[in-house]
């Protein structure tokens, strides 16, 4: 079977919590219950970089703000990271080029993650902070339920990260207002931060 759906699935993923997407991988290729991850993804020093990063991640994806500077920092990371995760899939399978496979994780992961931004960025405009810690759940959840049910039915499981994907993207069309209000609130928090420092200028100048 083409690993096509495994890669398509691993790339929405990544662009949701890429750290994840290596620990499950890891661990399910380490207790052999799948044969089609790759042994640089097993490795140990692998395992525990991931395991790190992702409970950095599971923190400062929890504080509002936080977790949108922290999606700033990974719109690189994410998309190159589905490549380099959709590849090694195809490598081990030989049933996909590497560099198609790369091509379809890095873009589905780019997709993902800018529909994991955007919401974000809509969710850090209501005052209280416990929205955040849900949409964090859930997205957590999501990932691990979607890349645990992908090594057993990978068809399936592209579907149903496809389907998510695409309502990703609708929800993100209608949240766009409050994604504005929340970059106007995010620039008047620079030119503040701007005029409070020493030797900051008026608007006069």
């Amino acid at each position: 079977m083409s690993v096509l759906p495994l890669v398509f699935t691993s790339g929405w993923a990544s662009g949701i919590n890429a750290y994840a997407v290596v620990l499950l991988f890891g661990i399910f290729g380490a207790t052999g219950l799948s044969d089609e991850v790759p042994e640089s993804l097993q490795r140990t020093d692998v395992l525990v970089t991931a395991g790190v990063l992702f409970l950095c991640e599971a923190v400062a994806d929890k504080i509002p703000y936080v977790d949108s500077a922290w999606d700033t920092a990974h719109t690189v990371i994410r998309p190159v990271s589905g490549a380099v995760v959709a590849a090694l899939l195809a490598g081990e399978s030989g049933s996909l080029p590497e560099l198609a496979a790369g091509a379809v994780g890095g873009s589905t992961a780019l997709m993902s993650h800018l529909v994991k931004a955007g919401t974000r960025m809509a969710v850090n405009t209501s005052p209280e902070p416990f929205s955040n810690i849900g949409v964090s759940v859930a997205e957590d959840l999501g990932v691990a339920g979607v890349v645990t049910f992908a090594v057993f039915n990978p068809v399936a499981a592209a579907v149903v990260a496809g389907s998510l994907l695409l309502l990703g993207l609708v929800v993100l069309l209608f949240l766009a207002s409050r994604i504005r209000r929340f970059l106007r609130r995010r620039a008047q928090r620079r030119e503040e931060g701007r005029m409070a420092r020493p030797g900051g200028q008026g608007p006069h100048g």
